[in-house]
């Protein structure tokens, strides 16, 4: 049985990620080599070959998931569908973009995670991954590829251990939990990971937010979970849920949010929010 992570998300924004994640107002200037892509540019394949349409639809946004580099992929299962038990040979990382999802021990009790939920999922650990809703999304995240959907019978125990986080239970830090937030209705939650290392957190941008994301890291990597954003390196594109951006090294990436909107963000570094304002 998965753990739902009530009280995960509280300790962890303690920690030391939030002191190089911040919210200030200022300028800057230059730009990196940003690569864009929208949801309605996505290429859609199947995620499991062998078992053609029954199997979810998987469209890359970074990476490559049947070479052996980390990778960044929507998933797009049909409608009310439900996996056989299965295994995977790499554990992955997911946040629901649309629709719900329940993911967790065949015998479990139904637990339907809403958009804006997050899970992990460790290799080895027999599953079943079921969704509601048209259209269903999430975006699946694997540290080392290919990613493979193996039979339950070679299941094995990687010594990780399973989290749901629903939407309910993510705790938002914004300028009256902390000091240093300076940029009125900018909020940050810490997922996973730690500023010294790779670690992912969401950030969520108030409709109206004209500003700049810089990302000290030496990789970034950003994916629309809700609202419509742009991009100053995709003219005229609307970012719709499940559109991302990434860079590698040090970059800046200005952004307008139409309305609210919350990211993914995937790093190895600190970040800071500039607003223009």
């Amino acid at each position: 049985m998965r753990k739902s992570a009530n009280a995960l998300i509280v300790l962890a924004v303690a920690g030391s990620l939030f002191a190089g994640c911040q919210t200030t107002t200022s300028t800057a200037t230059g730009n990196q080599n940003i690569k864009v892509i929208t949801a309605d540019d996505v290429e859609w394949t199947h995620l499991n070959p062998k078992r053609g349409d029954l199997a979810p639809q998987a469209g890359t946004l970074w990476g490559d998931r049947n070479g052996t580099e980390p990778t960044g992929f929507l998933l797009k299962p049909p409608s009310n569908f439900e996996s056989p038990p299965h295994i995977h040979n790499v554990s992955y990382r997911g946040v629901v973009i649309s629709g719900v999802i329940h993911n967790d021990d065949p015998n479990a009790a139904e637990m339907w995670m809403p958009a804006g939920s997050f899970w992990t999922q460790p290799k080895g650990e027999v599953h079943i991954t079921a969704a509601e809703g048209t259209p269903s999304l999430a975006y699946i995240e694997i540290e080392k590829g290919p990613y493979l959907v193996l039979p339950a019978e070679e299941h094995f125990d990687s010594g990780e251990r399973p989290v749901n986080v629903d939407k309910s239970n993510i705790v938002w830090l914004n300028a009256s939990d902390i000091t240093w937030v300076d940029q009125p209705g900018a909020q940050i939650a810490y997922l996973w990971g730690d500023t010294d290392a790779l670690n992912g957190t969401f950030i969520k941008l108030p409709a109206g937010f004209e500003g700049t994301i810089n990302s000290h890291g030496s990789t970034f990597r950003a994916v629309v979970i809700k609202g419509l954003l742009e991009h100053e390196a995709a003219e005229d594109a609307e970012l719709l849920p499940g559109s991302g951006f990434h860079a590698e090294g040090p970059s800046l990436h200005e952004v307008e949010a139409q309305s609210e909107s919350i990211l993914y963000i995937r790093t190895d570094g600190p970040y800071d929010i500039l607003s223009d304002d």
